[in-house]
This record gives C-alpha cells, structure tokens and sequence, in this order.
C-alpha cells in the first residue's frame, strides 16, 4: 500500500509513510473549489472581499453571507464549505464574548487566531472527527492597529498585509503582490479589493457571482461595518474601467 491512493485517507488520524493527512488535504481542496475571498490590510484599516459564487438564480440575494461579523471590531471572511463556515463563525463569536466577559476587554487579534488555530487543529487529531472544509480570514482593529490573519483547515494561522484563498487564490495573490498596501487607504483598498475579485474571476468557468465588501477603519471608527452601496458601486466601476485597460493592452 503506498501513500498515494486508499488505505490512509480513512482516518483523519492516520499518518501516511511520508508524513501526510490526506484528509486535512482534502479540505483544502474543498476550499480551492469555492470562491475567492481576499483580505487586504492597510495603514488605517482592513478590508475583506468575497466572490460569493451564485448557486442558483433562485437564491434570495444577499442570503448565505460569506463575511460576517464576530464582534464590533471583528470581521469574518471564509471559502469554502458553506455550513463549516458557519460553525467556525459561531465559535469565533463565542471566543471574542468569552474573552470579553473575563478580560473586559475586546480579544486581540493574535489570541483570537491563536484559539481558533488550536480549535480547528483539534479537529484533525481525532478520528471521531472530520477537518473543517473552509479557510478563515480575520480582519480587525486592535491596541496595535489594523490586524489580518489566516486560519488554514490544518489549524494553521498566519498573520498577513495581504491574502488570498479560494479558487482564483493564485491570480489574486499576483495582483494582491503588486500593491503598495502601507501607502494606501482603506478606501483606496475597496476599490484595488474589487478590482482583484474580477481579475481572479474566470467568467469562462465560473458561475455568476456577488461581491461582498466590507471595511473596519478609521472611517467607521474602528467598528466593523458593509461597504456603503455607492462606495461599492465606484468600485466596480474602477474594477471594470482597469479590466477593460489591460484587455485593450493586450491587444
């Protein structure tokens, strides 16, 4: 039996002889096949983005939100299975009122991606148990600023300027490399934001799609908060001008 193939994906507690779980893999994978969520911190705040695929033209807009609230200052962004990521959001709410009603204090952003990291890894060390199918980005605002984090299905965390994860991860991270992001506002970061979800959106593939923004900066005095619609409709019209620029570059 060798390490690629059955035998040693059963278990999400079975190493393979080269050291691997297939199963935390395996999550990965089904965060890759959802869509692009992105999270861009900049020197007054942070801003979250998500191409919600449309499921169907039947759906309610504006239902099964992707970007969430977990506290006032704590926003929530997540690709990949949906109903995971709504357990994730919950647990993240329940830590942020937790460590408030200890401390007095709202949780800052490290020690709220270090417990939800130990959580998530928790879940790929027992095989009663299955990995989380989806990868959470953190945007807040704390003592030492606007903060970005990343939890992986691993229970991996990082902290970043910038990030990308779901299906057009790697588009986004190339545009995401190009931008000066300590120069730049978070108004200015909404549109560059929107700009990146279109540019990573293959419209040969995918299904349609809604774009969610949201902000937390010094212009929503650190609360997080959804993008207003017409500061969402100048995005899109910039994201729109610039894709229509490089298309006629390439030409």
């Amino acid at each position: 039996m060798t390490s690629i193939g059955t035998g040693y994906d059963l278990s999400v507690s079975t190493y393979s002889p080269d050291g691997r779980l297939f199963q935390v893999e395996y999550a990965g994978k089904a965060v890759d096949n959802s869509g692009t969520a992105i999270g861009l911190r900049v020197k007054d705040g942070v801003v979250l983005a998500v191409e919600k695929l449309t499921q169907s033209k039947m759906l309610v807009p504006g239902s099964n939100l992707r970007i969430q609230a977990a506290d006032r200052h704590i926003g929530i962004a997540t690709s990949g299975l949906l109903a995971d990521t709504k357990h994730i959001v919950n647990r993240v709410r329940d830590e942020a009122r937790s460590y408030r009603d200890i401390y007095g204090i709202p949780i800052p952003a490290k020690v709220m991606a270090e417990r939800l990291g130990l959580y998530v890894q928790a879940y790929t060390s027992y095989s009663s148990v299955r990995p989380f199918g989806c990868s959470t980005l953190i945007g807040m605002v704390d003592e030492d600023g606007p903060q970005l984090y990343m939890v992986e299905p691993s229970g991996n965390f990082w902290g970043y300027h910038a990030c990308a994860v779901g299906k057009g991860k790697q588009v986004a991270r190339t545009e995401l490399e190009k931008l000066k992001l300590a120069d730049m506002t978070a108004r200015q970061a909404i549109k560059e934001a929107t700009r990146v979800i279109y540019t990573a959106h293959d419209e040969a593939k995918d299904k349609e799609f809604e774009l969610e923004l949201t902000w937390i900066s010094d212009e929503t005095n650190g609360r997080f908060e959804r993008v207003p619609k017409e500061l969402v409709a100048e995005a899109e019209a910039y994201a729109a001008e610039s894709l229509s620029a490089e298309m006629d570059d390439d030409e």
